[in-house]
């Protein structure tokens, strides 16, 4: 059916790379190759500031959200909603246009869980704030908000597709974290305001 078509369509929109297409216009290294290598908000922050970073998260998170939100005013079945979720998910991961080198996912998470539901999405958004601000560590927050993400899928949705679609997200994720999570394990994780 032609309504299918918003799955590849939600995935070439994600493979759209945030940080790489703010890193070229403000004339910034590419962040695939410098800092962490992460093409996202965090080393966009480190290598060209605030401003830059706030476009890229928006942009990110805005990848994620506006498929879902489509779909959702379409009035789609739960399984295609996911089904597009996830797709503008994968495209961020695994971009087309920048040969399959993508970020790890947070921002793009966080709008896709954000359409699902406002409520799911502050959630999550509340969880980042709450552990950034006690721990000061970017993905020690990320990592938090993953794991309970599906939680609150399930407790504020009661949607078993909708839930699985945020495990899987999850997992992925924290997948995408492993550098990190070996950093936070030795200690030595980098802290929010301070370089890696």
């Amino acid at each position: 059916m032609a309504i299918w078509l918003m799955v590849p369509l939600a995935y070439l929109l994600g493979s759209l790379s945030t940080a790489v297409i703010v890193s070229r216009a403000a004339g910034l290294p590419d962040p695939r190759e410098q800092g962490s290598k992460n093409p996202g908000a965090t080393n966009v922050l480190r290598l060209g500031g605030k401003k830059a970073a706030a476009i890229t998260l928006v942009g990110d998170a805005l990848k994620g959200l506006l498929p879902v939100l489509i779909a959702k005013y379409l009035a789609v079945e739960p399984e295609l909603l996911a089904s597009v979720g996830l797709a503008a998910f994968m495209g961020h991961l695994y971009p087309l246009f920048f040969g399959f080198k993508g970020g790890k996912g947070v921002a793009t998470a966080l709008g896709v869980l954000s359409g699902f539901s406002g409520w799911v999405g502050l959630a999550v958004l509340g969880t980042w704030i709450a552990m950034a601000g006690l721990f000061r560590i970017s993905s020690l927050a990320a990592l938090t908000a993953a794991m309970l993400a599906p939680v609150y899928v399930w407790l504020l949705l009661y949607s078993p597709v909708l839930t699985g679609a945020a495990l899987t997200m999850a997992l992925l994720l924290i997948s995408r974290h492993r550098a990190n999570i070996e950093r936070l394990l030795k200690g030595e994780e980098s802290r929010i305001g301070h370089q890696s």
